[in-house]
């Protein structure tokens, strides 16, 4: 066989490609792909399209969309999330392709009807920007090619490099269920006898207006302290709500099982100094009875509580860990008799002590709450449903992280100690976002991006 005779025979064959087997060629040269460098995945591409030379360019770009949403669909079935492929990415790519995945993440959401989306799934792919800016008939990779003025080689290699990427990354608890799951219940419900749990009301329309009021007051005041008061007011009225409706659903079931809907939510924190931040994570989650446990190599914190505990440790630790940044900065940097730099100690000693200050204050606040509720239904009702989501928590944990490792962050710098302590006093507890997220419907708070990252 000729040359011309060969060539015709590649066409022929080309023209007969289908779509499986593209994805196939860019599968297997995905795994020959090293990740040791993006030359390697341009290798990959190039590879395949000698090998499907004179394949129509549409049919890279079906097969490329499908590898690349199958990668997130197997992301999210081992318990990763928008936000958290977001934060993944950000870590170690350029903005471009950054954007490229959150592009792939509003394609694979897509494909999905809103019913089949977690609310709090919605909100991460509305808080990332992750949304639909092409023709719903055109592949994503087609589409994002032509804006970016490239070629198929780049837009295969930049998908075999997401693929990768996103596939070697190891289980994670699984918080939420992703988009088509069966069970899209906001939380996990337990009860004390392992039943299921009753499903939460509303919030009482008047107890909303009393919030309200509170809030509409501290933001019209021009004083700090007075704005705190009414803040700091708004969080022990809604704390109280929370037990004393845990307490007549408790009474509802007849005594004999408490419901706790259990929760889990994901901050994520950047360097420097995340041992010390995710302190203050923790004393934030004690004060409101939930736990925290850091992937320290990922910076990623996870809490776990009920469900509107965990709610407003997420939306509380945002506004803390931004004060504690701002407050640490003013603190400047620090030099010791000799001239030496003490910038780094005098730091992670001033979180270290702020976290410790502000669990201080918080739970203060949480006692004065309980107390309330004590006075109005006695502690007969109210102490089993304490223990009940304490005991609830402590099971969540033990399910989800099953080998955890108790870590210790040491402060040595009685300076950054000292500041530390001092910028905690003067913290504002901005929990009025944390109230706002507590009346909204179920699932759909705040997963801001500003606290992760922070």
């Amino acid at each position: 066989m000729n040359f011309w005779q060969q060539q015709g025979r590649a066409r022929r064959e080309a023209r007969r490609l289908t779509v499986d087997d593209l994805v196939s060629e860019i599968a297997e040269s995905a795994v020959r792909y090293s990740r040791s460098g993006p030359d390697r995945a341009v290798v990959a591409a190039e590879h395949v399209v000698r090998t499907a030379r004179g394949a129509p360019a549409p049919l890279f770009a079906q097969a490329a969309d499908m590898l690349l949403l199958s990668a997130l669909t197997g992301a999210w079935r081992r318990g990763w999330q928008p936000v958290d492929v977001w934060q993944m990415w950000r870590r170690r790519e350029r903005e471009q392709a950054v954007e490229f995945v959150v592009g792939a993440i509003a394609a694979e959401a897509a494909r999905y009807p809103g019913a089949a989306v977690h609310p709090r799934w919605r909100a991460q792919l509305a808080e990332l920007g992750a949304t639909v800016w092409w023709d719903r008939g055109e592949p994503y990779c087609a589409a994002w090619a032509r804006r970016e003025g490239v070629d198929t080689v780049t837009m295969l290699a930049t998908v075999i490099g997401a693929m990768t990427h996103i596939s070697g990354w190891s289980a994670q608890p699984l918080l939420m269920p992703p988009p088509g799951s069966p069970d899209l219940g906001p939380a996990r419900a337990s009860t004390a006898s392992g039943a299921a749990a009753a499903p939460g009301r509303e919030v009482d329309p008047k107890m909303l207006a009393k919030v309200r009021g509170l809030l509409a007051k501290a933001e019209s005041t021009e004083f700090p302290e007075e704005a705190d008061a009414f803040f700091a007011k708004a969080q022990e009225l809604m704390s109280r709500y929370s037990l004393e409706r845990a307490a007549i659903d408790a009474l509802a079931e007849g005594g004999s099982a408490i419901p706790v809907r259990t929760d889990g939510r994901r901050i994520w924190l950047d360097n420097p100094y995340v041992s010390a931040k995710s302190m203050l994570v923790s004393a934030v989650a004690g004060a409101n009875r939930c736990r925290s446990v850091i992937a320290s190599g990922l910076g990623m914190v996870t809490v776990v509580g009920e469900e509107t505990d965990t709610e407003i440790v997420e939306v509380l630790t945002t506004s803390l860990l931004v004060q504690a940044g701002r407050a640490m900065l003013a603190a400047g940097g620090q030099v010791d008799r000799r001239g030496q730099s003490r910038t780094k100690s005098f730091r992670q000693a001033f979180l270290v002590s702020y976290a410790q200050r502000i669990g201080e204050r918080l739970a203060e606040a949480s006692r004065r709450a309980e107390a309330e509720v004590v006075a109005s239904i006695g502690d007969g009702r109210l102490l089993p449903v304490l223990a009940a989501r304490e005991l609830a928590v402590q099971d969540r944990v033990a399910e989800l992280f099953p080998r955890l490792t108790p870590r210790h962050v040491s402060a040595s710098n009685s300076a950054g100690w000292r500041a530390g302590r001092s910028a905690a006093d003067l913290a504002n507890l901005d929990v009025h976002r944390a109230v706002r997220s507590s009346w909204a419907a179920p699932g759909s708070g705040p997963h801001t991006a500003s606290g992760r990252r922070t």
